[in-house]
């Protein structure tokens, strides 16, 4: 990539707030060395990776990274046979520790959420717990090694600590003693050169025996050894030069076993620095609020509230960009300060962070291009040492982009043919235009030129664009709006400043009769625009609402439907069990009526057969008939002997022997007959006429039961309790002759929904699958098609 682009869009400054995201000096390497590619896949890949990282954060948090230190140059060290020092033995064994951590930390979200590509790095990392486990046996957290790194060590250390307890006491007896305290300067016992020494007045010298190791800066006061105590310091010295030569020969074992693996830890330190890389480029995304861009290499730009990543979020102006379908130019015109160099700014660095893999802050849905190069020419680059002018800097960068450019290139020119001649520069302006237009490249240009914006118009690929200026409050709200030029209101602004009118209205007669038109027709298109944008408003809060309405029934469907179904679910709990309460009873009953028969060969009794009747009504199931609309009574049928009857209280079929009385008639149910009062009786059917014998078909129709469901709700349900219920649905649905039912399983994690297709692949009654349509649910329902 160019670098002079870099540093004309400000990249650095992006790479500088993404280096504040990675927890390692490791990952701020990688991020300094970050340069956008023009590589199409490899973008992909880097985007994908970082999307992935993305989500790791927001569903666990940040990635812990904690011990892990820069270690490179110590295995540099061993692997020349050099000996490592125990701080750096300790970074080693921490990084290992923050290795290991780390990768069990990926693989752990990996089984909950799908992040293939930062699982595939961790599986790379190495876990040597054997060299940590040494290197901690060895040395403590403070990088010091203990006494229990080897027995010789710890022997002379114990052999160290007595000596040198003796060679105190005997210093305390000697100071306790009245008359070598007025030789001292201070009672205590001190260091100098490793040896214990007392604080002797300079005067008492000659008076005390011993060898001097120091003085104090003024020479009042000498460090002396006492002759009693030399013999004791050496043999305390002895002891600490074979405590050194014991820790040197522990160091050289252990840096020989970092040697051994030192191409495994410089593998693993160069993956945790991309691991922390692109946990960095999580964060950055994070502060700025970025998405993931669809990416493309056709050259097309579709920018949906692009923000500039360096201003501040409470003031930035969103920016909305199309280029590349239908318009490979854009030719932007408006006030100074009104935003044009911004915009071209934020189009180039949303690209550069676009093509290093970085989320960029814009919304959903935004398209970006990875270019294989993108030139700019932004700013007065006016060079005094070159003896520059304006125009020759500007040109001097223009004819540079022009030799370096490629169909496949993004160029943007802020200020187009300024610094010279207005006439001549306007048509060099036009003629650089249509060059770069034929090469095929994307341009966006700002200008001031009004001879732009009519070029704008008549060039097909080519549209107008503007920075939107309120004459109200005379300044820029620094939108930019595409498909209308700007206009000067340089007229406007003068009178509102107070400017005489006649003074205005003489300007006004110098300019020309086209000019005036071109005038009046931004005019009446930015009325047009204005009234277009408060309808889309309304239009767009309409829409905002009926979504609202929309979430809103939907989620009281959704409570009622699972209301509903705990309902229904109870009711059958309910019904099953009264139902096999009344067949037990029934079952009773009907033992004891056939014992009653066996026994009273004459017929049953009327008492026997109410008692009973009494007993088959208790074992009926209470259930609540639907309500109906009350209807007028009618009039009941009258019944004659032979007519078929239902007995309502008993819920029984017969037909009538005999009309007793007007209240009352015999009924023959079964091999029953009994009185039964008229009001209980319903008449079904006439008394059978006689008719000439003819023979009669009978014709069974089977249809479907109108009670086998066609979806099955599983959410809820693990995975395991998912596919019992499944198997049992689609058996049931299989036998109903149903072709196509819904699994209901939720969007969540997407770990039913992959498990139950891949059940479903097997099963021997599924036809085909698929995922829900936008009516039918989406990803949360799977619409299984059965054979």
């Amino acid at each position: 990539m160019n670098k002079k682009i870099i540093k004309t869009l400000e990249y650095q400054k992006i790479l500088h707030k993404l280096a504040h995201h990675a927890s390692t000096s490791l990952g701020k390497d990688v991020v300094e060395q970050l340069e956008p590619i023009g590589d199409f896949e490899l973008v992909k890949l880097r985007l994908q990776v970082t999307d992935e990282a993305v989500n790791v954060e927001r569903l666990k948090g940040n990635a812990p990274f904690g011990g892990i230190r820069d270690i490179r140059a110590s295995l540099h060290r061993a692997r020349i046979g050099g000996m490592l020092n125990p701080a750096e033995l300790l970074d080693i064994s921490t990084t290992m520790f923050g290795s290991r951590r780390l990768k069990r930390f990926v693989l752990a979200v990996h089984e909950e959420y799908a992040i293939p590509m930062l699982k595939e790095q961790v599986e790379l990392l190495t876990e040597n717990k054997p060299l940590e486990d040494k290197i901690n046996s060895c040395i403590d957290e403070n990088a010091v090694v203990v006494d229990s790194a080897s027995p010789e060590l710890g022997r002379v250390r114990s052999e160290l600590r007595t000596g040198e307890a003796r060679v105190r006491e005997r210093l305390e007896q000697m100071i306790r003693n009245s008359s070598v305290q007025k030789m001292l300067q201070d009672v205590l016992i001190t260091i100098r050169n490793d040896r214990y020494v007392i604080p002797v007045k300079a005067e008492y010298r000659s008076s005390f025996g011993g060898m001097i190791h120091d003085q104090s800066a003024s020479g009042a006061t000498l460090f002396i050894e006492p002759e009693s105590i030399v013999q004791l310091n050496n043999k305390i010295r002895e002891l600490k030069l074979k405590e050194e030569v014991e820790i040197e020969k522990i160091l050289r074992a252990l840096t020989g076993l970092v040697a051994e693996q030192v191409d495994l830890l410089v593998s693993d330190v160069e993956l945790l620095a991309q691991l922390d890389f692109i946990f960095a480029k999580a964060g950055l995304a994070r502060e700025l609020k970025a998405t993931q861009p669809r990416l493309n290499d056709r050259g097309f730009i579709k920018i949906k509230r692009g923000r500039h990543p360096l201003i501040a979020a409470d003031v930035v102006v969103p920016l909305d960009l199309e280029l590349g379908n239908n318009n490979t130019q854009i030719i932007v015109t408006g006030p100074n300060t009104g935003g044009k160099t911004v915009s071209l700014k934020t189009v180039g660095l949303l690209s550069l962070m676009a093509m290093s893999g970085l989320f960029v802050p814009a919304e959903e849905g935004s398209q970006l291009c990875v270019f294989d190069a993108i030139y700019a020419d932004i700013g007065d680059e006016q060079s005094i040492e070159q003896n520059l002018s304006t125009f020759s800097s500007h040109m001097t960068n223009i004819i540079s982009i022009l030799r370096d450019m490629t169909p496949k290139s993004l160029v943007l020119l802020d200020e187009l043919g300024a610094g010279t001649d207005p006439a001549e520069g306007s048509a060099l302006a036009i003629s650089i235009l249509d060059y770069i237009h034929q090469i095929g490249c994307r341009i966006i240009a700002t200008t001031h030129y009004s001879e732009l914006k009519a070029y704008a118009y008549q060039k097909p690929g080519t549209i107008n664009a503007s920075m939107e200026f309120d004459v109200q409050t005379l300044s820029p709200t620094y939108r930019l709006l595409v498909g209308v030029p700007g206009r000067s209101n340089a007229f406007a602004i003068a009178e509102r400043l107070g400017l005489s009118r006649r003074i205005i209205e003489h300007a006004r007669a110098q300019v020309g009769e086209e000019d005036l038109r071109v005038e009046s027709m931004i005019a009446s298109l930015e009325e047009n625009r204005l009234i277009a944008e408060s309808e889309r408003q309304s239009a767009e809060q309409l829409r905002r609402e009926a979504d609202e309405l929309r979430r809103s029934l939907e989620a009281q469907q959704a409570k009622f439907d699972e209301q509903r179904d705990k309902l229904l679910e109870k009711a059958e709990r309910e019904a099953r069990e009264a139902v096999s309460k009344a067949r037990r009873e029934a079952d009773e009953v009907i033992a004891e009526l056939r014992r009653m028969a066996q026994e009273e060969a004459g017929g049953v009794k009327d008492h026997r057969l109410i008692e009973a009747r009494r007993r088959l009504d208790q074992a009926a199931p209470e259930l609540r008939e639907k309500r109906e609309p009350r209807a007028v009574k009618k009039r009941p049928e009258r019944i004659e002997a032979g007519d078929e009857v239902r007995v309502v209280n008993l819920g029984q079929k017969g037909h009538v022997v005999e009309i007793v009385s007007s209240t009352e008639a015999t009924v023959q149910l079964g091999i029953m007959k009994m009185k039964v009062n008229m009001s209980d009786l319903e008449k079904i059917g006439s008394a059978p006429q006689k008719k000439p014998a003819q023979q009669t078909a009978t014709t069974v129709k089977r249809s479907r039961d109108d009670n086998i469901r066609t979806e099955l709700d599983m959410r809820g349900l693990n995975l395991e309790e998912a596919l019992i219920e499944a198997d049992r649905f689609l058996d049931e649905s299989f036998l109903g002759n149903l072709g196509q039912v819904y699994l209901i399983h939720g969007k969540g994690t997407g770990v039913l929904r992959t498990g139950m297709q891949d059940y479903l692949r097997r099963h021997k009654h599924v036809k085909s699958y698929r995922m829900g349509n936008y009516n039918e649910g989406g990803a949360g329902v799977t619409v299984v098609e059965l054979k």
